[in-house]
C-alpha cells in the first residue's frame, strides 16, 4: 500500500550534533569510522539522489547520532537503522522524538553488527541510504546485497577510493575484487563528491556517493561462490596472467587452461580484463 507522504522534520546541523554529542559523552573514534554529518543540505542530497519516495522501506547503516536517518523519515514509508555502537542506538530514538515527533513509528532501530543482520524487523526493505562506515564499507554493502534480495537500489556514502573501486569498469587501474562482486548485483556508477567540511569531526580523506541498481545476477547462489572464489585467486597477484593466477584453485596450471579455453577467455589475460560474467564462466567451467 502506498505510503502518505511524511511532514517536514527539523533536520540536525552542527550545534544539535555536538550538542547530543556532549549529552551522551560521544568522543568521535576512528576505530569505528565515525564522522557525521552536520549539514542539513547534504543529507536532503543524498536522500534526493537516492531516489526514494513514500512507498521505500529504507535500511540505513550506521544512523550515529541520526542526521541523515531524519532526512529519510522525511520522506520514506519506513526506516530500518542498524546501528551497533549501543550508547548511539540508545540516543536515537530520543533524537527522533526531539526532532520528528510525527515520525517515531517509521522507525525501527536494530541494535546489531550489519555484517552479522540476516534479518530486519518491519516491512519489506527496498532500498539502502547510508553513509557507511568507512573501515567497513564493502563488506557490509555486499552481504546486504546478497542477503536481502528485495534491496533495489542502494547510495551509500563511503571512502572516495572505494567509490572509484566499486563503480571502476574492467580494463581500468582501480578495477578489482570489489568492482567485480558489486557487479554480480548491480550496475554500479559514482554518482558525485561529498566535500570534508560537512562532517564532525573532519576526516582526513574525500567522501563520494555510489549508486547501484539491481538487475538480475549471472546465476544462482552456488554460481555466485565459485565465481567469488575465482575473483578473489585472479587478483590476489594482479601481476600474473590468469592461467598462474588459477592454477592454485583449478589444481593445476595446465587445468586452469583448459577451464579458461573452456569458458572462451584467453589464459594469458589478467583478471583486470574481465567482466562479472566473464569470471562466472570461468567458475562454470571450473566445476
Amino acid at each position: 500500500m502506498s505510503g502518505t507522504p511524511p511532514t517536514p522534520v527539523s533536520l540536525l546541523g552542527a550545534a544539535d550534533v555536538r550538542r547530543i554529542a556532549d549529552a551522551i559523552g560521544l568522543r568521535p573514534t576512528k576505530q569505528r569510522g565515525q564522522n557525521f554529518v552536520v549539514d542539513g543540505n547534504t543529507v536532503r542530497r543524498i536522500v534526493r539522489d537516492s531516489g526514494i519516495g513514500p512507498d521505500d522501506v529504507v535500511v540505513e547503516v550506521g544512523p550515529g547520532l541520526g542526521s541523515l536517518t531524519l532526512a529519510l523519515l522525511e520522506v520514506a514509508r519506513h526506516v530500518v537503522a542498524v546501528e551497533v555502537d549501543p550508547v548511539l542506538a540508545q540516543r536515537l530514538p530520543t533524537t527522533v522524538a526531539e526532532q520528528a515527533p510525527g515520525h517515531v513509528e517509521r522507525l525501527d532501530l536494530v541494535l546489531a553488527d550489519a555484517m552479522r543482520v540476516e534479518e530486519l524487523p518491519g516491512p519489506t526493505p527496498t532500498a539502502l541510504v547510508a553513509n557507511l562506515p568507512y573501515n567497513v564499507s564493502v563488506p557490509v554493502l555486499l552481504h546486504l546485497l546478497e542477503r536481502f534480495e528485495t534491496l533495489a537500489s542502494v547510495l551509500v556514502m563511503v571512502q572516495a577510493e572505494v567509490a572509484h573501486r566499486l563503480a571502476a569498469p574492467p580494463g581500468s587501474r582501480t578495477y578489482g575484487v570489489p568492482s567485480v562482486k558489486a557487479a554480480w548485483y548491480c550496475d554500479v556508477a559514482l554518482a558525485g563528491t561529498v566535500g570534508r567540511q560537512v562532517f564532525w569531526p573532519v576526516p582526513n580523506v574525500d567522501s563520494a556517493l555510489v549508486s547501484l541498481r539491481r538487475r538480475g545476477t549471472p546465476g544462482d547462489d552456488d554460481l555466485r561462490r565459485a565465481t567469488f572464489r575465482v575473483v578473489d585467486a585472479a587478483f590476489a597477484q594482479r601481476r600474473k596472467t590468469l592461467r598462474a593466477a588459477l592454477s592454485g584453485l583449478a589444481g593445476s596450471g595446465a587445468a586452469a587452461e583448459v577451464a579458461l579455453r573452456a569458458a572462451d577467455v584467453d589464459p594469458q589475460a589478467r583478471g583486470e580484463q574481465l567482466d562479472v560474467v566473464a569470471f562466472a564462466r570461468i567458475a562454470a567451467a571450473l566445476g
